[in-house]
């Protein structure tokens, strides 16, 4: 425990004085703030609360953000360190390879947590002062922050993956960009072209909520929907979270960080200084 709480004190080190955790909170809380005051208007025509609407706009925005961030913050954590000629020095360390990574992951993941809590905390409290809240949307608040934090585990523990993978820190670079695109754009895109081209039939009553749940961001998005019968209006998915039991969507958000660890880790035991 103690050599794992050292790794994850000096990775954290490393995010304050590299300016990591600032930028970050400073992007998470910009865009948050910037999609409450635009996403205000419809609040009277759906006849709920400005922080319900600014919850469904932060849930969009967490989708295509949270995993860009963790990735961009892990994908040189093993090939970086490699190219730096640091790697040989930190595997003599009297730790084993997996407490490297979940040292990584403790830091990275607090970083994330942190400018989560100020971003999306920020902008539901300027929400809630300008247009008011209920119960149900501050709840929705707290849920929106603590799924963002483990979309960004998910995507920090791929980031690893495939920078024990990738020979550089720059293949690490594209292949994280590329894992980015295939979850959070390309991913949907498929399911859409197979929607439209199953118009109604067998694949979209019955297998597409299952293959959409399957994927972290739409598992997240799911999430945050069906939690909230106000989200799930703001947002127009009533329909894609009813096919659905209501476990399916944690289970794949809460199953996916383990997943991607093993699958680092795996890759991790074969990398050498």
């Amino acid at each position: 425990m103690t050599r794992f709480l050292a790794i994850a004190s000096a990775e954290m080190r490393i995010l304050a004085r590299n300016r990591w955790l600032f930028v970050a909170t400073l992007i998470m809380l910009l865009f948050a703030l910037a999609l409450t005051f635009a996403g205000s208007a419809p609040t009277g025509t759906l006849g709920v609360d400005m922080l319900t609407i600014s919850v469904t706009s932060m849930t969009t925005l967490s989708v295509y953000l949270a995993p860009l961030l963790a990735l961009m913050i892990s994908f040189d954590a093993v090939a970086g360190e490699a190219e730096r000629g640091s790697l040989g020095l930190l595997l003599s360390y009297p730790a084993g390879r997996g407490e490297v990574l979940l040292g990584k992951f403790a830091a990275h993941l607090a970083a994330l947590a942190i400018a989560m809590i100020i971003g999306f905390g920020a902008a539901g409290a300027v929400a809630a002062f300008n247009g008011g809240a209920s119960a149900e949307s501050v709840v929705a608040l707290v849920r929106l922050i603590c799924t963002s934090i483990v979309l960004g585990g998910v995507f920090l523990t791929l980031g690893y993956f495939v920078s024990s993978i990738a020979r550089s820190s720059a293949a690490a670079a594209g292949m994280a960009a590329g894992m980015w695109l295939i979850f959070v754009v390309l991913y949907d895109l498929g399911l859409l072209g197979a929607v439209v081209m199953d118009s109604g039939g067998w694949f979209t009553q019955t297998v597409f909520p299952w293959v959409m749940v399957a994927n972290p961001a739409d598992a997240f998005r799911l999430w945050n929907v069906a939690a909230a019968d106000g989200v799930a209006m703001a947002s127009g998915m009533v329909g894609a979270t009813s096919a659905l039991p209501v476990w399916a969507a944690p289970l794949s958000l809460l199953v996916w960080p383990l997943i991607g660890f093993a699958l680092a880790r795996f890759a991790f035991r074969k990398v050498e200084p």
